[in-house]
């Protein structure tokens, strides 16, 4: 099994001197961030989705290992709340297409308020093209059924587990032959002032 450890973006001002050498200009930490971990997760894609330009950009700083999961937009999962995913997951894809071989897995982070519609998850779900490794992240209790659960076995996608404070807000379910893990609050205070345990 390969793991790879990473963290949600890399534009932090606070890990200059601990991660980011004193003086590093922000412009170059994207290639400092990788070359101390495998993996990182576009969160500001959720905000705005940048061009493929950009997305092409990030894949040229960055090793060929290197992998780059993309938080889908808000858009797509909170503003549609997974209607009508057609566009906005070709648009999602398309752009994030610059990435290549780096493409990773994509977030669906799921609002808190949205609650279970697997019909809903499997019209969305089948919008990506074959190959797109999809992790899904329900935040609301609803979700977990066996009808949700057998939704993401059919169409390959992993259950994001997450936490709260170091333990599991949602089951463990295996869903895919791959896994997409995500601590949110441990036990150091939340973002962005992280303890140094």
């Amino acid at each position: 099994m390969t793991l790879f450890v990473g963290t949600s973006g890399w534009q932090y001002r606070d890990w200059r001197g601990v991660l980011y050498p004193r003086g590093c200009p922000t412009r170059l930490w994207l290639e400092e961030y990788a070359a101390a971990f495998a993996t990182v997760e576009l969160n500001n894609a959720f905000y705005w989705l940048p061009e493929r330009e950009t997305f092409a950009s990030w894949r040229e700083r960055v090793p060929a290992d290197f992998v780059i999961a993309v938080k889908a937009s808000r858009f797509l999962t909170h503003v549609k709340r997974l209607r009508e995913p057609a566009e906005p997951v070709w648009r999602l894809m398309s752009r994030a297409a610059g990435l290549g071989g780096r493409l990773g897995p994509v977030l669906l982070q799921l609002p808190p308020t949205l609650r279970a519609d697997p019909d809903l998850l499997d019209a969305c779900l089948a919008r990506f093209p074959p190959g797109a490794r999809v992790a899904v992240e329900p935040r609301h209790d609803s979700w977990w059924t066996p009808r949700v659960r057998g939704v993401l076995e059919s169409r390959g996608a992993a259950l994001c587990w997450a936490d709260a404070h170091g333990r599991p807000v949602t089951p463990l379910w295996r869903t895919a032959d791959w896994g997409y893990v995500r601590f949110h609050v441990g036990r150091a205070r939340a973002w962005p002032h992280y303890g140094r345990r």
